[in-house]
């Protein structure tokens, strides 16, 4: 009732004439959440940020991601849900039939409105092995409106393969470069472009990689310029970033 006592208010100043549409749109991203009690949904999250909410499920009981799921249904907002089992994803799906599930990525989009549209992100993999994580960034660049190629398998152990693609790599308004191990490859990457690199350092490698901690302190000490780094395996914040970059 609150939400919609404050809609109701926006919307008669709006009619008299006391304040504008961009005034109102201002106004409208500040507007109150949605409480079900241990869950809070921010439907007004696109408004400022472009992109709706995101769920992440890792943690949630069975009870609350319904919860969940059924009030997205009822707002008919578009949402995604990260890290989703396979398991979850069933659930999910009693309650949101049209979900649509990427296992590479471990994410649940759901979709009710098309996105607006945005500009072009390449995501790079350094190998194989960091496919999932860049899976993850390119599904939320994509269910933000972006244009996503993808460029994987061609990390530094063999940098001759990276070259080939720089044309089209060259091409894109943002890109997301993912990489464990040493995490070199946003480094040499920014080297050879004039977009951002939005660094991803992933989990991947052996003992003294420390769950990715090794890549990690490589890209904060990146050399070349340009270079933006977020959290290990955080492939959605990386997504979102270069979906705000990429944007016409």
């Amino acid at each position: 009732m609150e939400i919609e006592n404050s809609l109701r208010h926006l919307l008669e100043s709006l009619r008299k004439g006391e304040i504008d549409v961009d005034s109102a749109m201002e106004r409208m991203s500040m507007l109150p959440y949605e409480d079900l009690g241990d869950v809070k949904l921010d439907w007004h999250r696109s408004l400022r940020r472009g992109i709706g909410e995101i769920i992440y499920t890792p943690g949630k009981s069975d009870d609350q991601l319904v919860k969940i799921a059924r009030s997205i249904a009822e707002h008919r907002s578009n949402a995604i849900f990260s890290r989703v089992s396979k398991e979850k994803y069933e659930l999910l799906k009693t309650v949101l039939p049209d979900l649509e599930y990427r296992e590479d990525a471990r994410l649940g989009l759901c979709c009710f409105e098309p996105p607006k549209e945005r500009g072009n992100v390449a995501v790079i993999a350094a190998g194989s092995s960091d496919k999932p994580v860049a899976e993850e960034a390119a599904g939320v660049a994509e269910f933000a409106g972006c244009h996503v190629e993808r460029f994987y398998d061609v990390g530094v152990a063999g940098i001759h393969r990276l070259f080939n693609l720089l044309p089209k790599i060259r091409k894109a308004d943002a890109i997301v470069v993912a990489a464990g191990m040493e995490g070199a490859l946003p480094s040499v990457v920014a080297g050879l472009v004039s977009s951002i690199v939005i660094a991803v350092p992933t989990s991947v490698g052996y003992g003294a990689s420390f769950g990715g901690l090794a890549a990690l302190l490589s890209m904060l000490n990146a050399c070349s310029g340009g270079v933006v780094v977020v959290n290990i395996d955080n492939g959605v914040g990386a997504g979102l970033a270069a979906s705000l970059v990429a944007t016409k």
